[in-house]
């Protein structure tokens, strides 16, 4: 299978263009490497540096490459930036996402997978969450996801388009190759363990949601399952695979899996693991909540396994606290840009 990674120079589409070299795909990878790294695509992926909001390019590279599938991880994915500059979420998770869409029907790709996210939940009524709950995002970045899960499901309608939509709940650690660095850098875990290096006082985003210690409670799911995930959903999309449409062609709809372990931590817990990794206490500060962030977001994962036979394998907080711990001490420098 040759498969275009969008978003492959980053965190999750890195290490999922990883395990599908590892499982003997071809890869190319499709980033502008303006949140990225240019270090981070594997040296069997084939780096093309653009954005797949270039419609023409964009259409060009699926010919050219003969590529049969993708693997869409790039998105703008800050929650105060999208409540401070929706536009910017809007023109480019909305418009740059549905000029994809165009590329890969124009040059005949009717295979694809979608990073989205449970911020497509907003609040929800009832946790562990499952697919069938009511999409009421409390933020634009939520809103953008959404609303590109709902093109999808129309080019299945029409077009055929074979598809999986993948919600994920909260990415956390490290593979020993590949590692989190984001600019700016807005995940609890690393700069959890940032503040144990030495940088800046990690700051706790409120401490009286209605949760048992107060602070925010999320699901975690670590970045090697997560691309396990990706590799099982691009599977499916096979044309012989009756998981995501009929065998003859025809209409279809996508599939839609969130992608978590159905256990919650809270902050406060992430950082009291985060202290054991690293064997001293982390400076920490507490702060007023963020505009746009629930309580309590834990995913029911049953759809996964069933539909996808996905399994999380290292869903522990020492495992993946752990991993992120020993890739930052490896790599001190990051990505040396």
């Amino acid at each position: 299978m040759r498969v275009l990674v969008t978003g492959g120079a980053g965190y999750v589409g890195g290490v999922s263009a990883d395990a599908l070299v590892a499982a003997g795909h071809d890869v190319i990878v499709l980033d502008d490497v303006s949140t990225g790294h240019a270090a981070v695509p594997h040296p069997d992926a084939r780096l093309v540096r653009g954005s797949y909001a270039d419609e023409e390019a964009t259409r060009a590279l699926l010919a050219r490459e003969g590529v049969d599938a993708i693997l869409h991880c790039a998105a703008r994915s800050l929650v105060g930036e999208s409540m401070a500059d929706p536009a910017k979420y809007y023109r480019e998770n909305v418009v740059g996402g549905v000029a994809l869409l165009e590329a890969a029907r124009v040059a005949g790709v009717r295979r694809l997978v979608f990073s989205s996210t449970a911020a497509t939940y907003g609040v929800p009524d009832t946790t562990p969450i499952t697919e069938d709950a009511p999409l009421r995002p409390i933020n634009p970045y939520g809103e953008s996801k959404r609303t590109f899960e709902g093109a999808l499901r129309w080019y299945g309608a029409a077009y055929g388009f074979r598809s999986v939509i993948l919600r994920y709940f909260n990415v956390a650690g490290a593979t020993e190759r590949l590692g989190e660095v984001h600019r700016p850098e807005t995940h609890l875990i690393p700069n959890v363990l940032l503040a144990a290096e030495g940088g800046p006082a990690l700051t706790l985003f409120g401490e009286d949601y209605p949760t048992p210690d107060g602070t925010p409670v999320r699901d975690y799911i670590h970045v090697a399952d997560l691309a396990d995930a990706h590799l099982a959903a691009l599977l499916a999309t096979d044309p012989s695979d009756a998981r995501t449409g009929p065998l003859g062609g025809g209409p279809t709809e996508p599939v839609i899996a969130n992608l978590g372990t159905s256990a919650g931590f809270s902050v406060k817990q992430v950082l009291q693991a985060a202290e054991a990794v690293v064997g001293a206490p982390i400076p920490h500060t507490v702060g007023p909540r963020r505009p746009g962030d629930p309580p309590v977001l834990v995913a029911s994962n049953a759809r996964a396994r069933e539909v996808l036979g996905w399994t999380p394998r290292r869903s522990t907080l020492p495992e993946m606290i752990g991993s992120a711990w020993a890739w930052r001490r490896a790599h001190p420098n990051g990505y040396g840009d």
